[in-house]
């Protein structure tokens, strides 16, 4: 970094001047990692990467296929079976992991900046994300040397031991709306559990996968350990998904491709596959909430956080109809304060959709809305921002949505919120459960009774209380249904990056 370039941006001009240093030819990798070597893909292809926010290109990376994965899969499971990383001790494993997290915290800025500029989100969002994903290494790091083993009840003639190992090689495909964040998540708990992995970055969004290779070689990972393959889904992700050689397939995305990638670990290997899909997830209001103007304020951002690329956002908002058009009011109020800008302006809410596929499928469900009977109180068209030429549409709100409507039932992925009225608990309930999905829901009232109930009817991975997402490394992030089978998060996920071995002994008497 050059000493005009600020280390510590803090202004508008702080993060445009930080971007225009972050290119190739001032070192920005967007070749694939394998072996501790960074490479063209085997046969010479790339994909262009764009800034969604401007439409300009950001780099030409390396798109990987299936020879590149079988050669990441071969020096995977050598690696694994030198016992470097695999049969290190735990207390080694966290020493290299807390050097990868400090490493993370001093290139913090340029990190978020880069998954700013690959997928458009503001930077003020994106540093949030990084220290989740610093937080995430530190937390796994230190868990791994405090969890025991067990010793099982037995006579005095025997011992039974259950140990925890490693499963070997673990192929992690993650998503384009949190990059470094998803990759923390997938990453953290597989390395400290001992196994090899190997990463799949979106194509949407790779650059900050391939800056994190870069640091995990200088934090001391052992050869082979870790490797990114950028590269598309059909090509690369299919042939990990596919490969005899990977043990375990972590995935977040589309519950379409989850489906899909549980169909190849059956082709293959019965590979273990933990999944994170899709969500459309019900925030439900009711009449006794003291602070409407807070509930609203955190419905809003529930939804318009991150352009609505969020897969556990609040999309479906269930208010009581007794307050409904009072509390509408008010989301409608705090959704014009959450306007998109240019993502290096800290003072913008949201950014700029991924790319020309989203921008388009979220314009195209906003039509729908319309052409079904909802009716549209706030936004629904595509935004022009002064300085950008990028993908921009503003927060977006439908009214008097029913269960039939696709906004009401089908995951958009975008800024559109649709409200749904009930007069009833039991109502209020039944249209929370009426989804394929079971990501995330939201509860806000002040009575105790009725949280206890019905939290507890929710068909729901997590229940958020008198808040949205308001949660840390220390609980599991997950859902049921379609919405996906795997934990991220807390020592539950170290559980699912390991095996399950019983040692039997037969004691001298």
């Amino acid at each position: 970094m050059t000493h005009s370039t600020p280390s510590n941006p803090v202004t508008h001009a702080d993060w445009q001047a930080l971007a225009e240093h972050l290119t190739v030819e001032a070192g920005l990798e967007a070749r694939a990692y394998i072996d501790d070597t960074f490479v063209d893909a085997a046969d010479g292809a790339t994909f262009t990467t764009l800034n969604p926010a401007t439409g300009e290109t950001l780099a030409e990376v390396a798109s990987c296929d299936a020879a590149d994965a079988e050669t990441a899969v071969s020096v995977a499971r050598r690696a694994f079976e030198s016992g470097a990383w695999s049969r290190s001790s735990p207390g080694e494993r966290k020493a290299v992991l807390l050097r990868l997290a400090d490493l993370m915290e001093a290139h913090k800025h340029e990190l978020a900046l880069l998954d700013s500029l690959d997928m458009g989100k503001p930077v003020s969002s994106a540093m949030g994300d990084m220290a989740g994903a610093i937080g995430c290494i530190r937390h796994h790091a230190e868990s791994i040397d405090k969890l025991y083993g067990e010793i099982a009840p037995t006579g005095e003639e025997s011992l039974g031991l259950v140990l925890r190992e490693p499963l070997g090689v673990v192929a992690s495909i993650v998503p384009w709306n949190f990059p470094l964040m998803m990759t923390a998540w997938k990453i953290g708990p597989a390395l400290a559990a001992g196994n090899s992995v190997i990463l799949k970055p979106s194509e949407k969004s790779p650059l900050s996968a391939l800056r994190l290779a870069q640091l995990t070689r200088e934090a001391g990972l052992p050869r082979g350990v870790f490797q990114v393959l950028p590269g598309f889904g059909h090509t690369v992700g299919k042939a990990l998904a596919l490969s005899m050689g990977v043990d375990c397939l972590a995935f977040t995305g589309s519950t379409g491709v989850g489906k899909q990638l549980m169909q190849y670990a059956g082709q293959s290997n019965l590979k273990k596959v933990f999944l994170e899909c899709g969500g459309k997830s019900p925030n439900l209001v009711f009449a006794d909430c003291k602070d409407l103007d807070r509930v609203a304020e955190h419905a809003a951002a529930a939804i318009f956080h991150n352009q609505g690329e969020v897969c556990i956002a609040g999309s479906r908002l269930l208010v009581e109809n007794s307050i409904r058009e009072r509390f509408v009011g008010k989301v409608l109020a705090a959704a014009e304060r959450m306007q998109p800008g240019d993502p290096l302006d800290p003072a913008s809410f949201m950014g700029a959709m991924v790319d020309q596929t989203q921008y388009q499928r979220v314009l195209d469900y906003i039509r729908q809305g319309v052409e079904e009977g909802a009716t549209l109180r706030a936004g629904g068209q595509a935004l022009d921002i002064e300085g950008a030429k990028g993908l921009f549409i503003g927060p977006t709100v439908f009214d008097g949505v029913t269960d039939t409507m696709a906004i009401g039932r089908e995951e958009i992925f975008g800024p559109v919120l649709a409200v749904f009225g009930f007069d009833t608990e039991e109502e209020a309930v039944r249209l929370a459960n009426d989804s394929d999905y079971g990501l995330a829901a939201g509860l806000w009232s002040q009575d105790i009774d009725r949280i206890m109930r019905v939290t507890r009817r929710l068909r729901s991975g997590q229940v958020f209380v008198n808040n949205w997402a308001d949660m840390d490394q220390t609980v599991p992030f997950g859902g049921v249904k379609q919405s996906g089978n795997g934990r991220d998060k807390s020592h539950h996920s170290l559980e699912e990056y390991s095996d399950l071995k019983t040692v039997w002994m037969t004691l001298a008497t």
